[in-house]
């Protein structure tokens, strides 16, 4: 059951439990988008391990959500079947304290040239702000464009163990991303400004980060816990 609080106008606060069909799955309206789910609430099927192979036992399905496990020495990033290139990804994550972990998208498995997603795939930084030893600098915060774009006051993650809803949107190089409703980043890739924040980001001395326009959805183990549930993606 997924539970929702609403606040009456008298001031009262109830909890109301909705229904497990509510959670990783999608309305009629968004079946007509043509949005498609990449989890389904009780399998990994669609993903596997960066680099080929299943998905590591550290990666679990848990009470419907995607649970990273750390005590399970088997993890490794995680990333989808198909690639994408233009899409809207929308999707709920949450940490536990000190976490840190990240969604990356334009991922690419060359294995001969790439031996960690993080040397090709921009990410979206999922993070405890508070408790997270990487919480210094603005560009590592939640939600930000790790290590190029970022800011504390766009950085409005929730408190921990509570649900953060999360969207990148790329189409034809214009990247937008948002941390529960607030813009936390956008700009526009490949172009020469896109070249010099990568050169003066700790991504300069890898060739291949932020060139690619299609690629895998990637999830990141950082060997703490997290939590991912409702992914979501529109080809655009």
């Amino acid at each position: 059951m997924k539970k929702i609080t609403l606040v009456l106008v008298s001031g009262i606060i109830i909890s109301i439990s909705l229904p497990a069909q509510y959670v990783n799955s999608l309305s009629k309206q968004e079946k007509k988008e043509g949005w498609l789910l990449l989890f389904d609430g009780s399998t990994m099927n669609g993903w596997h391990k960066f680099g080929g192979g299943p998905v590591g036992k550290g990666w679990k399905v848990s009470e419907g959500t995607i649970y990273f496990d750390p005590s399970v020495n088997d993890g490794n990033d995680i990333v989808t079947d198909q690639q994408f290139s233009n899409f809207d990804l929308k999707l709920e994550w949450k940490v536990s304290k000190s976490a840190n972990s990240g969604i990356m998208f334009y991922v690419n498995e060359d294995a001969v040239k790439y031996k960690y997603p993080w040397e090709t795939g921009p990410e979206m930084q999922v993070l405890d702000n508070i408790d997270a030893e990487d919480n210094k600098n603005p560009n590592h915060l939640a939600g930000a464009l790790y290590d190029l774009i970022g800011t504390k006051l766009t950085s409005k993650p929730k408190a921990v163990g509570a649900w953060n809803q999360a969207e990148i949107k790329c189409v034809n190089g214009r990247l937008d991303m948002f941390l529960n409703g607030i813009r936390t980043a956008s700009t526009t890739l490949w172009n020469e400004n896109w070249k010099k924040m990568i050169a003066n980001s700790k991504f300069k001395t890898m060739p291949g980060f932020g060139t690619f326009k299609k690629g895998h959805i990637d999830l990141q183990d950082h060997g703490h816990e997290v939590w991912f549930r409702n992914i979501k993606i529109r080809k655009l």
